[in-house]
């Protein structure tokens, strides 16, 4: 693995000046009366955020902001069996010496820029809550990491990258945090490298949650079957059916045809920002955002290393790797919002893995870095301080 290069964002004018040209003669589709968000993201939404992409977003405000918030860098990844992988980076250390190691792995439509509102409050120290020291790995085809060239890149190689990542800058011992595809990621670290290096993992999303099984936990199965959903829980499966009739199409084309679907992401920003949009905002808990944060997440797709394309395909390359779910031995912390876009009962969370936290929160949606980082801070904080279940569990390393 080749050495560390500091990387800043310094899109070049001329991409600049071409997205500027596509909006400029960006054709827009008719509209039904009072269809609202029934049919899609509405009319209006995306005219306005296209004129406000013209006319008054500041691109090169927005690109040194996250320039001077996050220190960033790019190395060198020899992944088995793809060759070498440029990957971008955020990495910072906390000013504690024994601060615990943790990978921040994001998922789709997100992007390393997820860490931005966490960083500072995870790098914080103080006698009652660990410090971390922080690295944002940016996944291969999102931003600034370079692209697999070759197909078959599934979720044990994103695993690679952010394992071979940590031990390149020294953390041979770790914990993981991750949402979306990051929990996936993060899970299969703890599976392929749990116990000497991976130590501990966190999510949002409750990947492989189900129903108690009788086999494996008669005692937990017969609680189920006997004690009623919560109101919330009911609200939860509520929310999960409406995910699965009208929010999951996205999922269906982006993992048998990401090709198809990405000439348009690439050829048309104004498609890509639908694209975007329509997730960002249905998948929150009424997140407040502005147009000019909305045209930042965006604008990073646009002008992505290998383009919008590249990040459609781990759908179709997991869904085509023939996964099971990995089960890690792992111990195992889950922050649980109520508008995620799969929410499940409380004990589903059981079957996760060996779960030794789990905390439950009365608002948040998918993107919790986001919407709401001192809560998902504050559960790491939980769980990995002094009084947490895994206090400890990087050796030598408490993080006061």
């Amino acid at each position: 693995m080749s050495t560390e290069q500091p990387f800043k964002i310094a899109i070049p004018d001329a991409k600049f000046a071409a997205l500027q040209q596509k909006l400029a003669l960006a054709e827009f589709p008719d509209e039904l009366d009072g269809a609202k968000w029934d049919y899609g993201v509405p009319l209006t939404d995306v005219k306005r955020l296209v004129a406000r992409w013209r006319e008054g977003f500041n691109w090169r405000a927005e690109e040194a902001k996250i320039n001077e918030e996050l220190p960033q860098f790019t190395r060198d990844i020899d992944v088995d069996g793809f060759g070498v992988l440029n990957v971008h980076y955020v990495h910072k250390k906390s000013e504690v010496t024994n601060a615990i190691p943790l990978l921040f792995v994001h998922g789709w439509p997100g992007s390393f820029l997820e860490v931005r509102k966490i960083l500072p409050l995870l790098l914080q120290s103080s006698p009652d809550f660990p410090s971390f020291h922080v690295v944002a790995v940016g996944l291969p085809g999102y931003g600034f990491s370079e692209a697999p060239r070759k197909p078959g890149f599934a979720a044990a190689q994103y695993a690679e990258v952010g394992h071979k990542l940590m031990l390149a800058l020294g953390y041979s011992e770790y914990v993981t945090q991750g949402g979306d595809w990051g929990s996936l990621i993060t899970c299969t670290i703890a599976e392929k490298y749990g116990g000497k290096h991976s130590k501990a993992w966190h999510t949002n999303y409750p990947i492989g949650a189900a129903p108690p099984r009788f086999f494996l936990n008669p005692i937990l199965y017969i609680q189920h079957m006997v004690t009623p959903y919560t109101a919330a829980e009911k609200a939860g499966l509520r929310r999960s059916a409406w995910f699965e009739n009208k929010g999951r199409g996205y999922f269906h084309e982006q993992s048998t045809q990401p090709q198809t679907l990405g000439y348009s992401l690439v050829d048309s920003p104004v498609g890509l920002l639908a694209w975007i949009y329509e997730k960002l905002v249905n998948w929150t808990d009424e997140y407040p955002w502005t147009d000019d944060e909305v045209l930042t997440w965006i604008s990073l797709y646009h002008f992505s290393r290998a383009g919008p394309t590249a990040s459609l395909r781990i759908y179709y390359e997991v869904l085509h790797s023939n996964i099971k779910w990995p089960k890690s031995t792992v111990p195992l912390g889950v922050s649980l919002f109520p508008k995620e876009i799969d929410v499940v009962p409380k004990k589903f969370t059981a079957g996760m893995g060996k779960l030794v936290f789990r905390a439950e929160h009365t608002h948040g949606g998918h993107f919790a870095a986001t919407e709401h980082p001192e809560e998902l801070v504050g559960d790491l904080r939980k769980m990995f301080g002094k009084k947490g279940p895994v206090y400890g569990i990087v050796p030598g390393k408490d993080g006061y």
